[in-house]
């Protein structure tokens, strides 16, 4: 069985593979919406895009309560970029405001439900099988890093000795996201004694790596250089940062494609614990 790839790298944009595929039902439901207006003469493109809005703000405020105690301010907690998002939440905003928008707009109704059916439908036949495929065993890979010094060890190995769940954070020094998430991982390393940290650099060698550490002193402990992205290749992880949670078993509980915000982060390890 090839490997399943977890996310893609568009330029600097990073998307799960789950997050491409609602993007992928969000513009079939565009575009059918505005064929199946044309038939009724209604523009319904701007209710899908203002069903969208609500949906992304229902989505991101369920998240902040559900997390507040981790967000130390107002910008934290409206920056999206960390991708903190709650299913629910969009559910429950969106089928609100679609039901509201058909009780006062009746010309819209049929192309509405159409367009929401025909994206809902997408997504379901493509997130489906997916879902289906992650629940699958996928272990940690038995592939070789090493350390700073030249120290070439495997990863389940080092995993294995650790004897903890696994928090692999997978960066490279020119990936802005990477560095802005560090002080926080830093942070965690500290207060979570019960889970391991990894910092696997992707594709660079030794020297590019040192320079960096010394010039930014992240304060991170357990960084290991996978110069020919191993553990990218090795997980589909082509997108970086990304953050794969492992349990103690070594066994892939979650994955945070994009830079992490503390909030993200402790839903992966509250994630990891409840496995």
């Amino acid at each position: 069985m090839g490997i399943l790839q977890q996310s893609v790298a568009l330029g600097p944009l990073a998307l799960s593979i789950g997050q491409l595929l609602i993007l992928v039902a969000i513009v079939v439901a565009l575009v059918t919406g505005a064929l199946a207006g044309l038939r009724q003469q209604v523009r319904v493109i701007d209710y899908l895009l203002a069903l969208l809005t609500v949906g992304l703000i229902s989505a991101r405020a369920a998240f902040v309560v559900r997390y507040w105690g981790s967000f130390d301010g107002p910008l934290a907690m409206i920056d999206i970029r960390d991708g903190g998002f709650e299913p629910i939440g969009a559910l429950i905003g969106g089928a609100f405001y679609v039901a509201w928008r058909l009780w006062r707009s009746p010309q819209v109704r049929r192309p509405l439900v159409t367009a929401i059916a025909a994206g809902g439908i997408t997504w379901g036949l493509t997130a489906g099988p997916m879902t289906m495929i992650e629940q699958q065993s996928r272990p940690l890979p038995d592939v070789e890093i090493s350390t700073l010094e030249g120290e070439r060890l495997g990863l389940a190995e080092l995993a294995a000795a650790k004897g903890q769940p696994l928090v692999v954070n997978l960066w490279a020094t020119w990936c802005p996201h990477c560095i802005r998430e560090m002080p926080t991982f830093a942070q965690l390393q500290q207060e979570e004694s019960d889970v391991s940290f990894l910092f696997i650099n992707q594709g660079e060698g030794p020297a590019q790596v040192r320079r960096f550490l010394e010039e930014r002193n992240p304060g991170l402990e357990n960084i290991y250089l996978d110069p020919r992205n191993a553990v990218g290749n090795a997980t589909g992880s082509q997108a970086l940062p990304t953050t794969l949670f492992y349990s103690a078993e070594g066994q892939l509980v979650h994955t945070q494609t994009g830079g992490a915000s503390r909030a993200t982060i402790e839903r992966g390890l509250q994630r990891l614990r409840s496995d």
